[in-house]
């Protein structure tokens, strides 16, 4: 841990002012390490550590795995962005079982609404396979379904694709026209939830960290235009005019 905050203070100190942490299974770390520290005692030190930071994000979350010092941080952190990226991979639970994953459809659910409840203006990611072995249409209408009832905004599409030697290889598989109609839908949902969000956000504030020809990410991991004469790396509060393509523009 105290070597990730000398990395994280040195990029600070030349002027980087968003961090990302990623890796395979971060809802794991720590328990390899001597005391067995969590994700969320991490992130409550990290940001304890390196006052000078202004914005911390996490990448792919395990919904199963989160620790209540994580669901804390969240609650009481500004600086830990209000953008969640789950490793859902699928919304059926007999589908969730046959991927050997750790969690069940109402955890990814209760694990939404417990982060939205402490922090209202929170937005939500998946990674979701479309069309794994096995699936019924019934199966993936509870994949499908769980984009609106979780509140998924940001998903990542992946149609499902054979990898030799492994278990799901093994079972019947899903023709490959059913698949990339799976994963046509599961985009479109997404769109639309995204597109929904996006339209929410005119008239607000926006915090954006500015990138290159006048485009920024905002808090909430969406782009926004805001204008050429800024310079990357710069940090600005703007208000959300209108939406145009799928970007917020600036006011």
């Amino acid at each position: 841990m105290g070597r990730l905050f000398e990395e994280i203070r040195e990029l600070v100190a030349i002027g980087h002012k968003e961090i990302v942490l990623t890796g395979v299974d971060i809802t794991g770390y720590g328990s390899d390490l001597p005391g067995q520290p969590t994700l969320g005692q991490l992130v409550r030190r990290l940001l304890a550590a390196v006052p000078d930071l202004p914005r911390l994000r996490l990448s792919s979350l395990d919904p199963a795995e989160a620790d209540e010092g994580l669901f804390h941080v969240i609650a009481n952190e500004p600086r830990l962005l209000p953008h969640f990226h789950i490793s859902a991979q699928a919304g059926d639970d007999l589908i969730l079982k046959r991927m050997k994953r750790r969690h069940l459809r109402q955890d990814i659910i209760s694990f939404c609404d417990r982060i939205r409840t402490a922090r209202p203006d929170a937005v939500f990611g998946a990674d979701i396979i479309a069309g794994f072995p096995t699936e019924t249409d019934a199966q993936f209408q509870n994949t499908l379904n769980l984009v609106a009832d979780a509140g998924l905004t940001h998903l990542h599409i992946f149609p499902y694709s054979i990898r030799t030697g492994t278990p799901a290889a093994r079972m019947p598989q899903v023709e490959k026209a059913v698949i990339k109609q799976r994963a046509a839908d599961l985009r479109a949902a997404g769109k639309s939830a995204m597109n929904t969000f996006l339209e929410s956000r005119v008239g607000s504030r926006a915090s954006v960290l500015m990138e290159d020809n006048g485009l920024g990410n905002s808090e909430h991991f969406v782009p926004v235009r805001v204008g050429p004469d800024l310079q990357p790396g710069a940090l600005i509060d703007v208000t959300i005019g209108a939406v145009q393509d799928g970007q917020l523009i600036a006011a």
